[in-house]
């Protein structure tokens, strides 16, 4: 779904600030050895309607927990707050505590109560924060939160990253303009199962928190629930979406002739943040995405297709530029749904190399130009059904485990 399909138009310059009521800020604390932003928060002019996913580790991060106490209280948040560079996770009854003192701190802060107030962290796991910076960083936000803080927000929320991500868009709900805006980190540690690292989404629109959950879960499903860039499930992993209501629109649910605009918009956000993290993947040079046609049932195309994008022999012969279908069509025979032997066909861009489940006679050279490139699409067609799922990730690179071997250091 993109603008020219006038559900939604794209708007270049927007941020998490640009829902109106909403403003951002971002400082250092001292949680980074290096002088960049550490903490970062989120705040609306007034308490917004609120919904949330999160990681189906079992071992789940203190703050995640947190939250999601205080969205169930009221089903509304007012402050977002979050620190890079310290997970807070496998932190025990210290790490829950800390995790608590964050919120009052931050509700504090803001003048608003507890409640209102949600928390995330991101970094190393296993060490517990230092809340003496943290306290004092919380201290020193609101002062820095303004209506263009959006930058300073996703440069705080950074951890391997090399790039910020967000996004932002317009949908017209009846005589009114309706914004949906979402930022993201994520490069490591990416394979979700509910969403994916830390996601915070926008709007203004006037919706129910349980209309906000329902669009939440579905458009998770196919958009950071499809991705992946080591087969890592984080201890983190959250999507927090956040609705000001101020855009004056009449409350939007599934039976709202423009239900389906918004939810494509909604939708849109979701696939960008997705595939800007795979994009992002530590070491990664170029994005794969993979896109399963003809499966006999969703659940079988969406197992397939991050099947195939997960495996490191595919992602390493993306890297290699080398042609190797042979990898391809093993990941699809190992992913756990019956497909038929007989009829499978696979293409690199539009570059056949399978037909039928027999190999096709191609340019070699032609093939290794298309794999040099930023972008990597893989098509499997089954032949089977009507079902189709698409996954995004990335190369894998020397640099991945450079990276992750000096992690901590």
């Amino acid at each position: 779904m993109n603008s020219n399909s006038k559900q939604f138009v794209v708007v270049p310059e927007g941020s998490v600030t640009t829902p109106k009521g909403f403003r951002a800020g971002g400082l250092h604390c001292g949680l980074k050895k290096t002088e960049r932003h550490d903490l970062g928060v989120i705040v609306c002019d007034v308490p917004a309607n609120a919904a949330g996913v999160y990681t189906l580790n079992q071992f789940q991060a203190a703050p995640l927990r947190v939250t999601q106490e205080s969205i169930a209280q009221g089903g509304q948040l007012q402050v977002m707050l979050v620190n890079s560079g310290n997970a807070n996770a496998c932190t025990g009854q210290q790490g829950e505590a800390d995790a608590r003192t964050m919120r009052a701190s931050a509700a504090k802060a803001f003048g608003v109560a507890e409640h209102l107030v949600g928390v995330t962290s991101t970094g190393v796991i296993g060490e517990l924060l230092p809340m003496g910076k943290v306290e004092a960083g919380i201290e020193r936000l609101p002062a820095g939160v303004k209506p263009d803080g959006g930058d300073d927000f996703c440069q705080a929320i950074l951890t391997t990253d090399l790039v910020k991500k967000e996004v932002c868009v317009s949908v017209t709900v009846g005589v009114h303009t309706v914004h949906i805006a979402g930022a993201a980190k994520g490069s490591g540690m990416i394979h979700p199962n509910m969403a994916t690292m830390l996601g915070f989404i926008t709007t203004d629109a006037v919706i129910g928190s349980t209309q906000l959950q329902q669009l939440l879960n579905e458009s998770t499903d196919s958009t950071f629930n499809m991705i992946t860039v080591d087969g890592d499930t984080s201890t983190n992993d959250m999507v927090v979406v956040m609705a000001s209501s101020l855009a004056g629109n009449e409350a939007l649910t599934p039976d709202h002739p423009d239900w389906a605009a918004f939810a494509a918009g909604f939708q849109y956000v979701g696939e960008v943040l997705a595939k800007a993290i795979a994009r992002d993947g530590e070491g990664a040079t170029k994005l794969i995405e993979v896109t399963v046609a003809h499966a006999a049932s969703r659940e079988a195309a969406r197992a397939i297709a991050k099947t195939v994008i997960g495996s490191s022999l595919v992602k390493s012969a993306c890297f290699g530029a080398d042609a190797n279908w042979g990898r391809i069509i093993a990941a699809v025979g190992r992913a756990g749904f019956p497909v038929q032997t007989e009829t499978v066909d696979i293409r690199l861009g539009d570059i056949a190399v399978l037909a039928q489940s027999r190999p096709v006679r191609f340019d070699e050279e032609r093939a290794a130009e298309y794999l040099k490139g930023e972008l990597v699409q893989i098509h499997v067609d089954l032949n089977m059904g009507d079902a189709t799922a698409t996954a995004w990730g990335c190369d894998l690179t020397y640099d991945y485990v450079r990276i992750n071997a000096a992690y901590r250091t």
